[in-house]
């Protein structure tokens, strides 16, 4: 499909570029021009190309095209336990709520449930999501189908999974040629849900293929205060100390981090993905992300999944990233708000090595979306960009295209599959689930 969207404000997420009048070109899965549409003669002198017959062409309507949010961390398949075991500690809420009720999933159940997320990710402008769960296949056909942008990482650990496992789903998913919407990651859920063999397992898989490595990381005090009674170090410090971290990573939530552990994240060039919803609800506390960025690490933003946040929302992650960190360090100017943008569109993109989904330009992938600027919370139009961090909501998505395919558009879904089908499903399996 070769598709024009023109009258359009553009926001590339460049550093060097402002936000400017003009069109985006679409050509199949990627973004063939972007700019005012006052060189359309140099491009076509450039690229050898005569003419471009549109298969459809779009009026944006004056309203902003900006590259889709990327959400880093995510566990799609827990949709089913959206208000199923709220308003308790994280240990209890985990423990005794959510680990039983997840062992009656099957993975057609995770399946539905993934369908169920990948709606809502579609509602809120986001393009690209980092999810770590129980059943990778079904997670990955469901996003597949669905034309979702997934790229997975193991939730290995004691219980479920296996280090043989992890190495066959990476060696079939990991940049894969012939499912260019899948992609996969080493990973394990949490130090204190493994032990230390697996731990060494993991890490010596990550040796094996010179690979990242990602984990749920420092989320609770409680975390903390037992892995140094275990290893008399820190989660992150134990795990640099196995050689976890040689070829990259990161950590998920990163909440309660001291100063060596930041000093092991710069030297690692680790990625920070903070929950801030998540970790509010679950009062696992508020992370450092204005330490983060003065110490030079990067940070990327994920809602964590339904069971806990419980919506699948980046507007709300964004608010909150610059909110809570304006509370914690008793600043009003910290953590700017293009600064969380571009945790939200650019860092999310690059800790999931989807480096051609970072930005719009000239042969990124043209996973991007459209907001409305015509909406009472968006006027007036002193600052755009920071409008979308501090006062943007979900109501102001008009479009979301992956991959060059319009998949959500004025509140309807092109996705193959009723929305009120997988509702249905979905209620079917908490009904089960609560037998």
């Amino acid at each position: 499909m070769k598709i024009r969207l023109f009258n359009a404000k553009i926001l590339t997420m460049k550093a060097e570029e402002d936000l400017f009048d003009g069109e985006v070109w679409v050509d199949g899965s990627r973004i063939l021009y972007v700019g005012t549409g006052e060189d359309k003669e140099e491009f076509f002198k450039k690229t050898n190309i005569p003419c471009l017959i549109w298969d459809e062409e779009i009026d944006c309507g004056g309203n902003l095209l900006m590259p889709g949010f990327k959400d880093a961390h995510t566990h799609s398949g827990m949709t089913p336990f959206r208000s199923f075991a709220d308003d308790l500690p994280l240990q209890e809420w985990l423990n005794e709520q959510i680990f039983p009720a997840e062992a009656k999933l099957c993975e057609e159940d995770i399946y539905e449930a993934t369908r169920l997320a990948v709606l809502e990710y579609l509602t809120s402008g986001i393009t690209g999501i980092f999810d770590m769960y129980l059943a990778p296949e079904a997670t990955g056909r469901a996003c597949k189908e669905m034309g979702m942008r997934c790229v997975q990482v193991s939730g290995l650990n004691n219980f479920t999974q296996s280090v043989a496992f992890m190495e066959k789903m990476y060696l079939a998913f990991h940049q894969d040629k012939e499912e260019p919407l899948l992609s996969y990651h080493l990973g394990f859920h949490a130090e204190y849900t493994c032990s230390k063999e697996l731990l060494l397992q993991t890490a010596e898989l990550a040796h094996k293929y010179k690979a990242p490595v990602f984990m749920h990381l420092s989320e609770t005090g409680a975390e903390v205060k037992a892995c140094m009674e275990r290893y008399g170090m820190s989660p992150v410090q134990f795990l640099d100390s196995i050689g976890m971290f040689e070829y990259g990573g990161g950590g998920y939530h990163c909440v309660h981090m001291s100063g060596e552990d930041m000093e092991i994240f710069e030297r690692r060039g680790l990625y920070a993905v903070t929950n801030p919803a998540s970790n509010m609800k679950l009062a696992s506390g508020v992370a450092p992300v204005a330490e983060f960025l003065k110490r030079k690490i990067p940070v990327a933003i994920g809602t964590d999944g339904a069971a806990s946040n419980n919506c699948l929302d980046m507007f709300r992650e964004m608010f909150l990233v610059s909110g809570l960190a304006k509370i914690r360090e008793k600043d009003a100017a910290a953590v700017d708000a293009m600064e969380v943008l571009k945790m939200a569109c650019v860092n999310g993109a690059r800790a999931m090595q989807l480096t051609d989904c970072d930005g719009l330009g000239e042969g990124k992938k043209a996973d991007l979306i459209l907001i409305d600027l015509n909406q009472p919370n968006m006027q007036p139009l002193n600052h755009i960009a920071k409008n979308i961090v501090y006062s943007g909501s979900k109501q102001n998505v008009k479009m979301t295209m992956i991959n060059g395919k319009v998949l959500y558009r004025d509140g309807e879904f092109f996705v193959g599959v009723k929305p009120e089908e997988i509702y249905r499903n979905v209620n079917e399996i908490v009904r089960k689930i609560r037998q």
